[in-house]
């Protein structure tokens, strides 16, 4: 009988019936256990007490004096001590379960066993048994190849084994890929092709989320036959192929590409799907936006700086009936105030020393049948203002210098960050071209109001950074997630794109940690572990109550059903955690 006590996690505490919610709290924060085994006075098992379970006593406001005995499982998958080889093959193999509790000879409590625990009985305990010979040699054959991603597969092309990191690239689960036939659960490896040619080979550049990767095929051989597979993953570091990704980098011209996608041209290049949200106030904008593109009314669009307003004007351009004309950037507080006019209208030849023979079109004229975007409208001067109200009024202008009316058929889009009506109040914006610009209002809600888009964000631009910059970043780990999540981001959706690239640029290991985050925001954000069990206790609540929110969209209802409880219980939940409503 082949036993596996030297794998199993003992317990060496105690958990009754009796055992209150905070005790319970504190051995799984300290354990990090998904389960407490809960026991009579004899160690005989009663039932678990779940994560889950303690998730329901937060939603359901138990005390943290509460006695556990409720919320208590019976249904227990238990195995003996003394559990042979053939019973941990099966349940590996069907058990949904993730934990199972160890007992001894007298029924009683001795410890815990994971899956992965499971997992390693059966390689350890099983070297000796002629059914698992090949199993043995293919984990040698993956000590000789590991990399940054492995796979493997037995003579029926099931998956046997399965790497962390290839798990966390494909975003998968064990549960989800083991013992289930590779060619299902990723077709894109090509595996199959080994079994049939007995001959190792190089696949191309693929690509997921953003990141490439190759895959080393490899068949595993015994008596001149193949037994099963390896796929090794390279997408991490790539020494032996570091020159073809050079060529393929230099191929896609990844320095224009960014050029193209954030720098200023004289066209629009983004469209709604570039305004990345799943926030349900920005998607209502989304479309206002897009019924007022349809007109011909001056837009303006308010927000704090980094929110996404040249976004707008881009997209409200291209979804218009001028799509096909320029789109025109004047940025007001970028151009000094004694070249402003020129840049606007033009000007005529010898209009003032130094200028042209043949003078210049202004913005005006470049964006003749388009659209001219009038970004930082609010730092514009009074007296261009002036100018800037007759165009839109009459449709004409004069150049600097100049004598001849010049017609102009432009759509104005205007945005600022700052007060237009205290401005007017003060004197320093003209009330006129206040209404003028005001046709209709368009507001970007700032970041720190958009609950759901900060994650959200957060996985979008790690695809597409992972392009840009090359890097193979799959994740980010709990406390750099908390941090940012804690963060106000006054800089909004520019300040968390640059925070991103800043952070992936030091990230090893393909994850996001909280060391490559930047000081000025680590300073900033008060990420401690919970001192109390109360705050643990809320921070589970909270987590819950966010995730609920997330899964559907913000919708009230759905998310007190998701958490079974009621709305006006959840409505009292955003308001003590200060969520936004």
């Amino acid at each position: 009988m082949l036993q596996f006590k030297e794998l199993i996690t003992p317990v060496d505490c105690m958990v009754t019936e009796d055992s209150t919610l905070t005790e319970a709290i504190s051995l799984m924060n300290k354990k990090k256990w998904n389960l407490l085994p809960v026991t009579d006075t004899e160690r005989k098992l009663v039932g678990v007490f779940t994560r889950s379970s303690l998730f329901q006593m937060v939603l359901d406001e138990r005390p943290l004096t509460t006695p556990i005995k409720q919320y208590i499982k019976e249904q227990v998958e238990t195995l003996p001590i003394n559990t042979p080889y053939e019973k941990i093959e099966l349940i590996v193999k069907n058990s949904q379960v993730g934990t199972g509790v160890i007992i001894d000879e007298q029924e009683r409590v001795v410890g815990i066993l994971t899956k992965t625990d499971m997992v390693m009985s059966l390689l350890q305990t099983s070297q000796e048994l002629k059914t698992v010979k090949s199993l043995k040699r293919t984990l040698e054959t993956a000590l000789d190849h590991a990399y940054d991603g492995i796979v493997m597969t037995d003579e029926k092309k099931n998956i046997q084994m399965i790497s962390p990191p290839l798990l966390e690239l494909f975003n998968l689960q064990p549960e989800s890929v083991l013992f289930k036939p590779v060619a299902k659960v990723l077709p894109e490896f090509l595996l199959d092709n080994v079994y049939r040619s007995e001959t190792a080979e190089v696949s191309g550049f693929l690509e997921i989320n953003g990141i490439k990767y190759i895959v080393h095929r490899i068949p595993i051989l015994a008596d001149g036959k193949v037994i099963g597979a390896i796929g090794k993953i390279v997408f991490r570091q790539l020494n032996e192929v570091s020159e073809l990704f050079k060529k393929l980098q230099k191929a896609e011209n990844k320095a224009s590409f960014y050029h193209q996608q954030f720098q200023k041209s004289e066209s629009a290049r983004f469209t709604w799907e570039h305004l990345l949200t799943v926030d349900p106030y920005m998607e209502k904008l989304k479309k206002s936006a897009a019924k007022a593109a349809k007109g011909r009314s001056t837009i303006l669009i308010r927000g704090e700086s980094g929110t996404g307003k040249e976004l707008f004007a881009q997209a409200i351009h291209n979804s218009s009936a001028r799509s096909t004309g320029k789109f025109i950037v004047v940025n007001c507080a970028a151009i000094p105030e004694d070249l402003l006019e020129s840049e606007f209208f033009g000007y005529d030849e010898g209009a003032f020393t130094g200028a042209r023979q043949k003078g210049k079109l202004g913005k005006f004229d470049l964006a003749n049948g388009g659209t001219l975007f009038l970004d930082e409208i609010g730092d514009m001067s009074l007296s261009l203002q002036a100018k800037l109200l007759r165009v839109l009024q009459e449709r004409e202008f004069y150049r600097v210098g100049g004598t001849i009316r010049i017609q102009v058929d432009v759509r104005i889009i205007a945005a600022t960050n700052r007060n237009l009506e205290e401005m007017v109040k003060e004197g320093l914006f003209r009330e006129d071209l206040y209404y003028r610009l005001n046709v209709i209002s368009l507001y970007v809600p700032p970041l720190r109001d958009r609950l759901y888009d900060t994650d959200h964000l957060i996985g979008r631009f790690m695809i597409e950074l992972n392009q840009i910059l090359g890097t193979s970043i799959t994740g980010i780990d709990n406390r750099a997630r908390e941090a940012m999540l804690s963060y106000a981001w006054p800089g909004n959706v520019r300040e968390l794109r640059n925070v991103m690239e800043r952070a992936m640029t030091f990230a090893e290991n393909g994850k996001i940690r909280f060391e490559d985050l930047p000081d000025y925001l680590v300073k900033q954000v008060s990420i401690k572990e919970p001192s109390l069990n109360v705050s643990l206790v809320e921070n589970a609540e909270l987590e819950a109550i966010k995730k609920a929110l997330v899964q559907v969209q913000g919708n009230k209802v759905k998310a007190a059903r998701l958490l079974g409880i009621s709305r006006s219980g959840l409505y009292e939940k955003i308001k003590k955690y200060k969520l936004p409503t």
